[in-house]
């Protein structure tokens, strides 16, 4: 309950300086959170960044004032955080479809993107199971690609990627790579400013491994929650993710350290109805 009332007070927070200049240390201090855990918990159960929410919020509400009022459309631009009437064209067509002149006429449709709320649901009735591992830092090898979440795009990005790499070799030959056979799917490098991380489709290798031809990077030390999902692939490990960020983080002390994040697929068939692989997320207890 108190976590729900301290999101519900960073929404109401973001609401208020809409026309202002503020920026995520201040939204995730309300929360009583670290910067990086707050955006992580908002983009996992609400679908959108902080970043992105805040943008379509504005250009909602300057499409409200241009319907309503004669105020120019470069004051509008620069009461919502536009350094220039170009940029806020730009924003605003993407939005609406429109140009902000446009949206002055009668009759004209426009989108709007509704306030977000948080509200109490009782959970919890099914029980999850957990560890904490610590683990030294460990060396991947594998295929990486820029990821951005504007959109969504990640979510169509990704599942695209594993098509790929399945289809054409590359999942067989980092098996052969691995030490196991186990294969790694990595969320790291956040970058809440661009909106953007990297994705790895990587095996754990050794230092002295030859990477033939693909990427290489270190997992750092870190303490790990992890999870267990069962069942076909995608949808059981997706409702694991869910459950994690709606139920587990918000009645635990825990808080995410930023660091990267990995599913573990273990060998077997993923669309099977026992199919098993984790879920590891770096974690701290909070001060």
């Amino acid at each position: 309950m108190e976590w729900l009332i301290r999101m519900k007070e960073a929404l109401d927070y973001m609401e208020s300086k809409m026309e202002e200049t503020f920026n995520i240390e201040d939204i995730a201090k309300v929360a009583y959170s670290s910067p990086f855990h707050f955006q992580r918990m908002f983009y996992m159960l609400t679908g959108v960044s902080v970043k992105d929410y805040i943008r379509k919020r504005r250009l909602t509400l300057a499409a409200q004032e241009l319907a309503i009022s004669k105020v120019k459309v470069l004051d509008v631009a620069l009461k919502y955080g536009y350094d220039s009437p170009e940029s806020f064209a730009k924003a605003f067509r993407k939005a609406h479809g429109i140009t902000p002149s446009a949206a002055r006429e009668s009759g004209v449709q426009l989108k709007a993107f509704p306030r977000l709320s948080f509200h109490l649901s009782l959970k919890g009735d099914k029980e999850m199971d957990y560890r904490i591992e610590t683990r030294d830092a460990f060396n991947v090898i594998g295929l990486v690609e820029e990821m951005t979440t504007k959109d969504g795009e990640n979510l169509r990005r990704i599942p695209q990627l594993w098509i790929e790499a399945n289809e054409d070799g590359t999942s067989d030959k980092l098996i052969e790579i691995g030490v196991d056979k186990d294969i790694l799917g990595i969320c790291k490098d956040f970058n809440h400013e661009k909106e953007t991380f990297s994705y790895w489709i990587a095996v754990e290798a050794s230092p002295e491994t030859d990477a033939q031809g693909f990427a290489s990077t270190t997992i750092p030390a870190a303490s790990w929650a992890v999870f267990t999902s069962v069942g076909p692939m995608p949808d059981a490990i997706q409702q694991a993710w869910a459950r994690i960020f709606q139920e587990w983080f918000p009645s635990t002390g825990y808080e995410h350290t930023g660091g990267p994040e990995f599913e573990l697929y273990l060998p077997g068939r993923p669309d099977a109805e026992d199919y098993r692989c984790e879920i590891w997320i770096p974690v701290m207890k909070k001060s």
